[in-house]
């Protein structure tokens, strides 16, 4: 009897058993690699997002939110008159006063230039129920307004011209200035259009000018329209390099010069001191020109002075103490 032969093992089994505990171990491996690569993907992208709100949010300008408020018409006032940094005087107080007091009692012209951004502060310059002269700015927002109530109440109106100063372009002296860049005809035409701007005007004053009015060929042009409607000019002075006095003698053109600003210090005993020193030139030379602004304190130290102004002079308008130029 032939014994059957043993087979041989059956490893193929185990083999197999193997690689797939080994295909699970990488699946296990890939799932978890996977898993915790969506994790770092969903973490990194929310903190950049909380990253750019953030800086969003430092970025955002908070005072934008108040822009509503904002919205109410804003009237920017100009740059009031460009002060000389050494103001030369035209005159001085003589000592004794040269005016005898036989004589007419002294006049002074006060005038209220800068005008016509702010008509309330005109109306309390006008309700002093002194004579005032009110020089305003062709192009103001309340120009108008203010001319047609200074004519209503017989007060004497003037044009505020302005003009270029030296500081220009830094400091500018507003719409309608009259430049040194302008050829005549755009000089002239500009000119007249300020003009016609302030309607029942009796004479001019520059605004700012400190370059224009150091200039005679400009000057003439200037003058030149001034004559021909019968206009008188006042010096307003921001330069001691001012050629406007024998311009206007060339022209035979009515003319004056500002003595005092009152307020280029705006402090009540500052302008006491103008006004007393305004006051002793009027006194030694007959008249004397001042020119203020449209400033409360100015308001309160005029109320204040009248009395003892009105002791030492008469309060005259700005026509009364013009002179053909000699």
């Amino acid at each position: 009897m032939v014994k059957k032969k043993a087979g041989p093992a059956k490893r193929p089994k185990k083999s197999k058993s193997k690689r797939q505990n080994i295909f699970k171990a990488n699946l296990k491996k890939t799932i978890a690699g996977v898993a915790i690569l969506l994790v770092l993907v969903v973490a990194g992208g929310w903190l950049l997002h909380y990253l750019l709100e953030d800086r969003q949010q430092i970025k955002a300008p908070t005072p934008a939110k108040k822009a509503p408020a904002q919205q109410k018409p804003v009237v920017l006032k100009p740059t009031f008159e460009v002060f000389p940094k050494k103001d030369i005087p035209v005159r001085e107080p003589l000592v004794p006063p040269a005016v005898k007091k036989t004589r007419e009692r002294p006049r002074v012209a006060i005038i209220i230039d800068d005008l016509g951004h702010d008509p309330q502060m005109a109306r309390k310059f006008m309700d002093l129920d002194a004579v005032l002269t009110f020089s305003i700015l062709p192009y103001g927002p309340f120009h108008r307004q203010i001319a047609d109530a200074v004519y209503a109440k017989g007060f004497e109106a003037m044009l505020h011209l302005p003009m270029e100063p030296v500081e220009y372009p830094h400091i500018n002296p507003g719409k309608g200035a009259l430049l040194t860049t302008m050829t005549p005809d755009e000089l002239i035409e500009q000119l007249q259009k300020n003009l016609e701007a302030i309607p029942h005007a009796k004479g001019v004053n520059n605004h700012m000018g400190s370059r224009m009015t150091a200039n005679s060929t400009q000057l003439y042009q200037i003058f030149t329209i001034l004559k021909k409607r019968d206009l008188f000019f006042i010096d307003s002075r921001t330069t001691a390099e001012t050629l406007c006095k024998p311009s206007a003698r060339l022209f035979q053109l009515s003319f004056s010069e500002r003595d005092v600003f009152l307020d280029n210090v705006q402090q009540t005993q500052a302008i006491r001191r103008q006004l007393d020193q305004l006051l002793l030139i009027a006194e030694s030379h007959g008249e004397a020109v001042g020119i203020a602004h449209p400033y409360a304190v100015t308001v309160d130290v005029l109320r204040e002075m009248l009395p003892e102004i009105r002791k030492k002079v008469d309060l005259v308008p700005a026509s009364a103490v013009v002179h053909s130029a000699g």
